[in-house]
């Protein structure tokens, strides 16, 4: 028994009996069924049974299924900054999150191509609680975040986390994906939440916990969708946040909107990579300053990387220009893009909805926004 057995994926030995427990779900025949529609069932099977490691798994069946999902429902994806990381390294990616499974996925697949070592990643146990999810998620290598706790469960949960995450990055030289706050971004805003920075540094050291930040090389990641597939099925959230109403998830909606963010429309998807900051880290840890100061400005550093390496899209300029009344950035737009965003305005909101109208605007405005921002920092 292992310590991390409640939240690790699985060891590569677990592989192969893992994968014939599942080979048999209607949830995986559909999944692979899309994957190779002109394959026989039979073959794929057959593959699986004798495939003996998450990597191959990964490769041989999750890769085929997102270049599927990339064909069916985007306009192609493009990479930035991937040349600074080097092979047979692992790093910290630390990401902005907009969707459940993509986000990862497809920084995992980049990984992949470009010979660097894969993630192990971050997923909440709240979307993993079917069964066939929960043996999928740890055959591509997830690690689960447990949801709902407080109080000593909540330490302990974090504390473990936190350990895993070190032996991963430290003793076994895999890399680990995690988002920069808990959960998705749901307005567009995205902001570094300090307690999650807190979270990694449990394990270390106590009279020098920042010194985790050190030992790691830590990368900032920006992942930029041109459409949200699930900008629609986060509407229901942001109104009862402007109401200052607590939301309640419905029973499936977390299923919803991941079968939503693989199939919806996309268009084009660019993911940045920024870099591993450490030497921002080694100066930061040399300043006479507490350590929740230090986290602070940690996350204030990991997001003006993020919004600097934000691929800024037609669909952000015109969204920001609607929501403030201005042609402040029509260069970056034609009149046709302007329309279909429209369409796509009209089609998913209730426009009689002041509240609704303006959440959906500011979702695709606000990295414009976080975009200025960057550069007037990095002025100073």
């Amino acid at each position: 028994m292992s310590k991390f057995d409640p939240i690790r994926p699985f060891y590569e030995a677990e592989a192969n009996a893992a994968i014939r427990q599942i080979i048999d779900d209607p949830m995986l025949e559909a999944m692979m069924n899309f994957t190779f529609p002109n394959d026989n069932p039979s073959h794929w099977k057959d593959l699986m049974r004798h495939t003996h490691s998450l990597r191959d798994f990964q490769i041989n069946f999750i890769y085929p299924a997102l270049m599927m999902v990339l064909e069916k429902s985007s306009d192609g994806l493009t990479t930035g900054g991937f040349e600074a990381l080097e092979p047979n390294t692992a790093y910290l990616f630390v990401s902005n999150h907009r969707d459940i499974i993509l986000d990862t996925s497809l920084l995992n697949a980049c990984i992949y191509e470009k010979g660097l070592v894969m993630t192990t990643s971050a997923i909440g146990d709240n979307l993993i609680k079917k069964p066939f999810l929960h043996m999928l998620s740890r055959l591509n290598r997830n690690f689960a975040i447990r949801r709902g706790l407080t109080g000593r469960a909540l330490f302990e949960s974090s504390l473990m986390v936190s350990e895993y995450i070190r032996k991963s990055l430290l003793n076994e030289n895999r890399s680990v994906w995690t988002a920069q706050r808990e959960g998705r971004t749901k307005d567009g805003n995205d902001v570094t939440q300090k307690g999650v920075l807190k979270m990694l540094t449990l394990a270390e050291d106590v009279d020098n916990p920042f010194g985790f930040f050190e030992k790691i090389r830590l990368v900032p990641v920006s992942i930029s969708y041109e459409y949200d597939p699930t900008d629609i099925l986060k509407m229901p959230e942001l109104l009862a946040k402007s109401r200052d109403e607590k939301y309640i998830k419905h029973e499936n909606e977390d299923f919803v909107n991941l079968l939503r963010g693989l199939l919806g429309t996309k268009k084009r998807i660019h993911i940045q990579v920024n870099g591993v900051i450490d030497q921002e880290i080694k100066a930061i840890s040399a300043l006479e300053i507490s350590q929740s100061e230090k986290l602070s400005q940690l996350a204030s550093l990991i997001d003006v990387k993020i919004w600097g390496g934000y691929k800024l899209w037609p669909s952000n300029y015109i969204a920001h220009d609607l929501l403030y009344g201005s042609d402040n950035f029509s260069s970056y737009y034609t009149k046709d893009e302007k329309e279909a965003f429209e369409k796509r305005l009209l089609g998913k909101v209730d426009t009689s909805n002041p509240v609704l109208v303006k959440s959906f605007l500011s979702m695709y405005a606000y990295p414009v926004d976080n975009s200025l921002k960057a550069k007037e920092l990095d002025k100073k």
